[in-house]
């Protein structure tokens, strides 16, 4: 049986809370959008992420770093 979704600002995306207590945010088609400590976080920050896209902020997909040590 399907749980049900629980869309959020007029089926712009829902939200699903995870085994492991983590709130989970998708997209109409279903794509893993913002991953929360609390269902209010993701809310809020899934809010703020569509709206960056929707005024035409670029999708970062990854991060990158460096770290100069010796040993």
């Amino acid at each position: 049986m399907e749980q049900q979704k629980n869309w959020i600002d007029d089926r712009a995306f829902y939200i699903e809370k995870a085994r492991w207590g983590t709130w989970k945010s998708y997209d109409k088609e279903g794509k893993g959008l913002i991953t929360s400590l609390t269902e209010e976080n993701c809310i809020h920050a899934t809010r703020f992420y569509l709206k960056g896209l929707q005024e035409g902020w670029e999708e970062m997909s990854t991060y990158g770093g460096e770290i100069d040590y010796k040993l």
